[in-house]
């Protein structure tokens, strides 16, 4: 049975994949997200229902519009497949449990916000205060030992990111500071931490190779979001492994 809810969750996140593409894409703007249906950005035609087949769709029509020729972005097609493996991969770790839930909203929110932050360098307040009360509510059904860490990581994470805008005059985004009081309610204090230190070290190495390619100096502004949500993520499923390695090398 095992395989069989695997293969519901990950067609379940596949669907949710693309949904997230649109809320991610349109909420920034202030947009509905349920009007104008979907359409291609460039010739503006609305998109028949075999065309918003999740992965298969964009691998059938080549990456491009059926209408226009226009290339589509491969970020809709791998963020469909990164939400179904993560949803798959959370059942996979902790079953039909609360934490399930947990894990479910989590990941939710880290690829909506990695889809806004790379489109518009914004993470909107709108979907932080959405997801807010969601996951304090799922936390407190599946709450951190000790359960107070859940405030005292997200008091924390909010708090070091704050203080670094403040000494860096600006160097800091606002979305990127409340998202880490999010975070840290779902993480606790030491994967806080953790996901700050993994996210500064993921956003260095990708900040010069992008900055590198592209021939641009070191004063481009560059989405932290991606790396918050990567980190994030690493953490939440290996932090405590991470942890551990890291004692053992003293």
């Amino acid at each position: 049975m095992e395989i069989v809810y695997s293969i519901f969750i990950a067609l379940f996140g596949l669907v949710l994949g693309s949904f997230y593409n649109v809320v991610g894409l349109r909420v920034p703007k202030g947009e509905s997200i349920v009007n104008p249906p979907s359409h291609c950005t460039s010739c503006d035609r609305r998109l028949k229902a075999f065309e918003l087949i999740p992965v298969l769709s964009y691998v059938m029509q080549g990456g491009k519009c059926r209408g226009c020729g226009a290339k589509v972005s491969p970020i809709y097609c791998i963020t469909e497949i990164a939400t179904a493996a993560l949803f798959v991969g959370s059942y996979l770790t902790f079953g039909f449990t609360a934490e399930l839930a947990v894990a479910l909203l989590f990941i939710s929110l880290l690829v909506i916000i990695n889809v806004s932050d790379m489109a518009y360098m914004l993470i909107p307040n709108k979907i932080l205060l959405f997801f807010l009360p969601l996951i304090v509510i799922a936390r407190i059904v599946s709450p951190l030992d000790p359960w107070w860490d859940s405030l005292l990581g997200a008091v924390v994470g909010f708090g070091i990111l704050l203080l670094i805008a403040v000494i860096s005059k600006g160097g800091m985004g606002g979305g990127d500071i409340k998202l880490f009081f999010v975070l840290g309610l779902v993480l606790g204090t030491v994967n806080t931490l953790l996901t700050l230190f993994l996210a500064s070290l993921i956003g260095m190495v990708t900040g010069m190779i992008i900055l590198k390619v592209r021939g641009q100096g070191r004063k481009t502004p560059i989405p932290f979001g991606p790396s918050i949500a990567l980190g994030a993520v690493i953490t939440y499923f290996y932090g405590a492994d991470l942890i551990e390695w890291y004692w053992q090398l003293f």
